[in-house]
Parts: C-alpha cells; sequence; structure tokens
C-alpha cells in the first residue's frame, strides 16, 4: 500500500510536467501562425529593388491618392522590415492585384499566399479579372523561382497599386523601385 502511495505523486508529476511541455508547443504554433506571412518571405529570395521597367500594357494611374514623388508610411508586411517603413512613390498605376500561391519553378517549397502580382504580370490573363482558384503562368520575378511557376489565384482586389522607395526599419539598405504595394497597405506620412 506504501509503494502505491509514493507511486500517486510520481506519476502526477509526470502528468503536470507532460501538459506543461504540450502547452508551450501550442503557444509557439499560435505565434507561428500569425507571423508566418513575414517569416515566409524573409526565408526566400526576394528581388526587393527592380529596375523599375513595368509590364506592356500597365495602366499610370490618373488620379492616385499617393503622387508620385509623395511619402507614405507602409502598412504591410509581406517581407522582414517593411512594416512601419517611410516609402517614397515612384510610380502609380491602375491594375488588379493578386495574392497567388505556387511552387517556385526551380523547385523548393510552396509559397502561399504571396501578395502582390499584378494581372499584366500573368500569361495569358486575358482581360477580365481572375476568380480565385484560377490556375495561371506568372511572368513576373519578384522572387527567385517565380518566373515561369505555374499559380493559384487565392484572391484577387481591383486596385492603385505603387512601386516604391524605401529604407527597410532595420536599417538596411534602401529598396529601389519595389513592386508592389496597394493602396491600402499605405497612409499618409506625417
Amino acid at each position: 500500500m506504501l509503494k502505491k502511495r509514493m507511486k500517486m505523486p510520481i506519476i502526477l508529476s509526470l502528468c503536470a510536467a507532460l501538459f506543461l511541455v504540450l502547452g508551450a508547443c501550442s503557444n509557439t504554433n499560435d505565434e507561428s501562425k500569425e507571423n508566418k506571412e513575414d517569416k515566409d518571405h524573409s526565408n526566400m529570395d526576394m528581388n526587393h529593388s527592380s529596375s523599375g521597367d513595368v509590364p506592356k500594357g500597365l495602366k499610370v494611374a490618373e488620379s492616385p491618392t499617393y503622387e508620385v514623388g509623395s511619402q507614405a508610411i507602409i502598412e504591410s508586411g509581406h517581407m522582414e522590415s517593411m512594416k512601419g517603413a517611410k516609402a517614397t512613390i515612384v510610380g502609380a498605376y491602375d491594375t488588379t492585384a493578386y495574392a497567388i500561391s505556387y511552387t517556385p519553378s526551380n523547385g523548393g517549397d510552396k509559397v502561399e499566399n504571396h501578395k502582390w502580382v499584378i494581372h499584366e504580370e500573368l500569361k495569358d490573363a486575358g482581360e477580365k479579372t481572375l476568380e480565385p482558384g484560377a490556375e495561371v503562368t506568372v511572368d513576373a520575378s519578384h522572387m527567385e523561382g517565380m518566373d515561369g511557376a505555374t499559380a493559384e489565384i487565392d484572391f484577387a482586389e481591383e486596385t492603385t497599386v505603387y512601386m516604391v522607395d524605401f529604407t527597410p526599419t532595420n536599417g538596411g539598405e534602401e529598396v529601389k523601385n519595389h513592386k508592389w504595394v496597394t493602396e491600402s497597405e499605405l497612409t499618409t506620412a506625417e
């Protein structure tokens, strides 16, 4: 009987320790989900800067909220150290922006919900906005392995997209002609 009484506290202690370990793992997973978008892109080779060339047929916005040459604050975190950065607008265009999921053409893990590619960066996209679930071929090189990849449209947003210059909030090298930030991802700089 004495042996049974001694075993009970040990078993209870082991159970309590197991619950603590599982609880810690659960919290870590929740944190990972919250920061997934930033981490997915920060681990990949993203061409932050570009030549500034735009796809054929892309229409310059006639009266954008943020004029070329003005400054705005980036409120999105597509990449590490982007959110909160002060941006200079270098181009404003009216188009449809798409969030896509794709497997890089050079191999690697599937990229989920990449923001953004625009209608003019999709091969044979036609005139109409594409619906979620549509399969497309990407004709853009924002990230290594993106050009030529088959992608699925996650969602579309008809908007003004902006090409911007910004200095990352971590003090990294200035990014020139970054493609793309949507109008809803910017706020007025004070």
